[in-house]
């Protein structure tokens, strides 16, 4: 059985896949301007994933969540500094992200689980 990571991931590339089959310009754009905008540049790759969680939580995205979740880890993120982080989420979007802030924590659990 596969856990909620791997569903996740794998369910996402599947689905990215097929997208990106459809040979349709727009899209490929902008898959092409997400990846290049979470690059390196004036700010680095983890402070970047970290304001593309708070961007996430606040617009209520939670497959963005898990997504800027994952990256975020692999970038090195502490469990502090993803709490912070979903605080000031919480804090911009107001009480209705608490749902989103629930989902994300189990989602962050999920992840360190990977590591054990």
């Amino acid at each position: 059985m596969q856990n909620k990571v791997e569903e996740f991931n794998a369910y996402r590339s599947q689905m990215n896949d097929k997208l990106l089959a459809e040979n349709n310009k727009l899209i490929k754009r902008i898959f092409n301007l997400d990846t290049n905008a979470f690059m390196e540049g004036a700010l680095d790759v983890k402070t970047k994933e970290l304001l593309g969680l708070v961007a996430s939580a606040v617009l209520r995205c939670d497959d963005c969540v898990k997504y800027h979740l994952e990256s975020s880890k692999n970038e090195g993120v502490t469990k502090e500094e993803v709490m912070e982080t979903l605080g000031i989420a919480t804090l911009v979007g107001g009480t209705i992200v608490i749902p989103h802030l629930r989902r994300a924590f189990e989602y962050w659990e999920e992840l360190e689980n990977l590591e054990t």
